[in-house]
């Protein structure tokens, strides 16, 4: 299936999911994430605040967890600059203030900026993924930029609410494919 299909096609089935169902399934990925990876271990994570306007996966738990049973972990989330393609990335902590942007995403007010080379894991959001790790997201690139500026050894692990398609036809070779992708049934691992 091409990138541009399963864009429509997950978004309008994002749009068709109930809100029990939307929490649920964000609830089982919090919950698998911490069971069945190594996130704890970390200095500093970068976790996106979910669009709601999007039907994203909730990642206000996994943040909440890490506040309350990791505080030796960093959590870090992104803010699209005005350039409108690329992004920076602050500390937040439960005391840090919050604003919606242009985008309707939140996004943190006087929060110290985290360099990227500091991450040691990324949490992505995506819309889709496949069985070999390439991923789908909203096609703006944000993230494909970001990335290419983490440590090499940085870990990649996209949050779905769905699991994989069988292949995205046109993934090429410049796509960041993730490390790992957790999903509510299980997590996916990949070859890279």
């Amino acid at each position: 299936m091409l990138k541009s299909d399963l864009r429509w096609q997950m978004l309008a089935w994002r749009r068709a999911m109930s809100d029990l169902e939307l929490a649920t399934r964000s609830q089982q990925v919090a919950a698998r994430l911490f069971k069945e990876t190594y996130l704890t271990q970390l200095r500093a994570v970068h976790v996106f605040l979910p669009i709601q306007r999007q039907r994203e996966l909730d990642t206000w738990g996994i943040i909440r967890r890490f506040w309350r049973e990791f505080p030796q972990v960093r959590v870090v989330v992104p803010v699209m600059q005005e350039d409108g393609l690329s992004l920076r990335h602050y500390l937040l902590t439960p005391q840090t203030e919050l604003v919606e942007n242009a985008w309707d995403v939140p996004e943190p007010l006087n929060a110290e900026e985290v360099m990227p080379e500091e991450l040691d894991a990324v949490l992505l959001p995506l819309l889709a993924f496949d069985e070999a790790g390439n991923r789908v997201g909203y096609g703006k690139g944000f993230y494909d930029r970001f990335l290419l500026q983490c440590r090499p050894d940085v870990l990649l692990i996209g949050l779905s609410l769905e699991d994989p398609v069988l292949r995205i036809a046109d993934a090429w070779e410049g796509d960041v494919r993730l490390h790992c992708c957790v999903t509510p049934t299980r997590v996916w691992r990949f070859e890279r």
